[in-house]
């Protein structure tokens, strides 16, 4: 299968977000920190919020599945990151521009989590083709 996900290059924009992903994980070992889900995100989301966002204490944010990934991520085997409510997503979303600072900074922190969910989406590979054996 041809993969359309090319990590990008530290500092570097992605030339099409759904081939990057890196702004829907979570740092890894960060567990806790959410995409904040105001009232106003929580009421575009509508029905799909109960199952999209958790509540800690008196804070909203997007559930996130234990890979670090955004609940709403869908992730496609060949390299492509889409986001399952696009059009209804949270603000903090809507406004991190690619190419921007914020974009740059998630790169440059954690470009290897998408990489890392595509891996685990692909079958495992027996003895005879691991390390040394045919690809």
């Amino acid at each position: 299968m041809v993969s359309l996900y090319v990590e990008p290059a530290p500092a570097q924009a992605p030339t099409d977000c759904t081939t990057c992903g890196t702004c829907c994980f979570a740092a890894a070992g960060d567990a806790v920190r959410y995409v904040p889900v105001t009232g106003d995100d929580h009421a575009r989301l509508g029905d799909r919020a109960d199952d999209l966002v958790v509540f800690v204490g008196n804070k909203a944010g997007m559930r996130l599945e234990p890979s670090g990934a955004c609940a709403a991520l869908v992730i496609a085997p060949e390299g492509r990151f889409t986001c399952a409510v696009y059009a209804d997503r949270p603000q903090t979303c809507r406004d991190l521009q690619r190419g921007g600072p914020a974009c740059l900074g998630e790169i440059e922190r954690k470009a290897h989590r998408p990489r890392e969910a595509l891996l685990s989406l692909r079958p495992s590979r027996g003895p005879a083709e691991g390390a040394g054996g045919r690809r």
